[in-house]
């Protein structure tokens, strides 16, 4: 009876849309980004929160199964992508998950001093180094966003080699791009993370024409119409309220 329970409760997730959806270079989700701020007057919290909450939903989307995935391990950068994790890892424990936060090197920025005090305030455990295996369902990557570009240093080297390690026993979620990709010609080298999900934001960059994970999800649903028509990317259109749509 138990198993025809959860059988019955089990969410298929949608189908993939068949719509063309456009893919930017760097270059090109720098200035989106900057319009967005200057032009349309969003404030960097408003689209970290909006960009945190389609993760998240997108991996509940994916993960459904709270026995099997309960228990996330968000890895968070010093920028913007790490300010979505922050968010994102906010979310998941609303959506009643673990989910559990590795912050290694911390900015003194008022916004993300906030988000992780907000972490922390709902019990969200901020830990000091990744916890054995046996301790995490899903990793999250939430290291570098698009605006990365340069060597990669440490601690972020040893942490990527130590997420490389559980990619084949672990499901490694990427926010936006993988961490340690080229933005554009993807994975460098064959020591590159393979995350077996990403959620693009805005719009998919050139290095996603790389991945052949299983899940690809665009979420950051906040680029007007008017702007997509200027800059002239073809984003497919969202289902009713969903935040995000697998491409």
């Amino acid at each position: 009876m138990r198993l025809i329970n959860r059988l019955f409760s089990f969410r298929p997730i949608k189908t993939m849309t068949t719509q063309k959806v456009s893919y930017l270079t760097q270059q090109q989700a720098k200035d989106i980004d900057e319009e967005l701020f200057n032009e349309y007057k969003f404030s960097v919290d408003q689209l970290m929160e909006l960009a945190g909450l389609s993760c998240a939903a997108a991996i509940e989307k994916a993960y459904n199964d709270k026995h099997q995935y309960s228990k996330c391990l968000v890895i968070v950068g010093g920028g913007n992508n790490g300010g979505d994790g922050l968010v994102c890892a906010r979310h998941l424990k609303l959506f009643g998950y673990e989910p559990f936060v590795f912050y290694p090197k911390r900015t003194d920025k008022p916004l993300y001093r906030n988000l992780l005090h907000q972490c922390e305030r709902m019990n969200i455990e901020v830990i000091d180094k990744i916890p054995t295996e046996s301790n995490i369902n899903l990793i999250v990557d939430a290291i570098f966003g698009f605006g990365f570009a340069g060597e990669i240093r440490e601690p972020y080297n040893q942490i990527l080699k130590e997420i490389k390690n559980l990619e084949k026993t672990k499901p490694i979620i990427s926010i936006d791009i993988p961490s340690g990709w080229d933005v554009e010609k993807g994975p460098i080298n064959d020591d590159c993370i393979q995350p077996e999900c990403v959620i693009s934001l805005t719009a998919p960059k050139l290095c996603m024409k790389y991945f052949q994970g299983k899940y690809h999800f665009l979420g950051g649903r906040f680029v007007p119409k008017a702007l997509e028509e200027k800059y002239k990317i073809n984003l497919p259109n969202y289902s009713n309220s969903e935040q995000i749509i697998q491409i």
